[in-house]
C-alpha cells in the first residue's frame, strides 16, 4: 500500500531514496515506496504522531535530562518535541544522511538553535571519535529502508553508549518486535542496572536501560505520567500500561 499524499520532495544518495509527501494535514518522510519513517502533523508540529516516538519519551519519567544525544534524526519529531517542551535541554543529534538533515530543516521545521548541535556522521563513528559531554539520555533510533540498523544491538555499540552516559543516565533503543530476545536483555544487563521494555501496537520494541535503578512505585509513575501528558500534549497511559520491568535479581 502506497503512502498518502503528494510527493513534494524526492532525493537520492548512496543509501537510497529520500521522499517527503504531503496530504494537506500531515507530512511524511519515507525511504521507499511504502516505508513511513516519520509523520508530522502541521497543526501540532511539536507533538510526535508515531506511537513508538511517544513510547521512547517514557524515559522522561525516569530522569530530568539536561543533555541528551539522539542517534538517527528522521524528520526530527523526537528532537523537535524535546526542544520545544524542555527549554533548558541541550541536544546533540547524529545523522548519517545529509539529505535527511536537509529535509528535516526544509520540510519538518527542525529548529536551528544553540541548544541543538547536529553531526553529519555515522553513529558508530560519532561514538568512537567525537568528544562531547556525557548525556543524561541517549536515544538510538537508527533505521533505513530495510529496517533496523543492526549495529545498535551490537555489544560494542552498547558499550560506547554506556560510557557516554552520566551516572543515573538512560539508553533508549527503538527496535522491532522481531528483535525481542533474552540474549539482548542479558547483554544489556551486563552493564545496566534497570532494564524495561514496551512492545507497541505498531510492532516496535522499545528498550529502556538505566545505569541505576529507578525506585519510583507504579503509583508514582502513573501520577508523573499524567503531569508529563499535560506538558507534552499527548497521553502516556497507553505506553506506560505496557511497560515491563526486567530487573536483574
Amino acid at each position: 500500500m502506497s503512502l498518502p499524499g503528494k510527493e513534494i520532495h524526492c532525493g537520492y544518495d548512496e543509501f537510497g531514496v529520500i521522499r517527503v509527501l504531503d496530504d494537506g494535514n500531515k507530512r511524511y518522510l519515507s525511504f521507499g515506496d511504502v516505508d513511513e519513517q516519520s509523520c508530522w502533523l502541521k497543526s501540532e508540529p511539536h507533538i510526535p504522531q508515531h506511537e513508538y516516538v511517544r513510547t521512547m519519551l517514557l524515559v522522561l519519567l525516569f530522569c530530568e535530562p539536561k543533555r541528551c544525544i539522539t542517534l538517527g534524526l528522521g524528520a526530527g519529531s523526537l528532537t523537535s518535541c524535546l526542544h520545544h517542551h524542555l527549554p533548558s535541554l541541550k541536544q546533540e543529534v547524529v545523522e548519517l544522511r545529509a539529505g535527511v538533515i536537509d529535509a528535516a530543516y526544509k520540510y519538518f521545521q527542525l529548529p536551528r538553535s544553540k541548544r541543538l548541535v547536529l553531526h553529519h556522521l555515522d553513529a558508530q563513528d560519532f561514538l568512537q571519535s567525537v568528544e562531547s559531554k556525557k548525556a543524561d539520555i541517549i536515544f538510538s533510533d537508527i533505521y533505513g529502508a530495510d529496517g533496523l540498523d543492526e549495529q545498535q544491538l551490537q555489544p560494542d555499540f552498547i558499550h560506547e553508549c554506556y560510557y557516554r552516559l552520566k551516572p543515573g543516565g538512560w539508553l533508549v533503543l527503538n527496535c522491532w518486535r522481531d528483535h525481542q530476545s533474552e540474549a539482548t536483555l542479558a547483554m544489556l544487563g551486563e552493564l545496566f542496572s534497570d532494564i524495561r521494555s514496551c512492545a507497541t501496537q505498531s510492532g516496535n520494541w522499545v528498550i529502556f536501560a538505566g545505569t541505576s535503578i529507578n525506585k519510583q512505585s507504579a503509583k508514582q509513575l502513573k501520577a508523573q505520567a499524567r503531569e508529563l501528558s499535560q506538558q507534552l500534549g499527548f497521553s502516556f497511559s497507553p505506553s506506560l500500561s505496557k511497560l515491563k520491568s526486567h530487573l536483574q535479581t
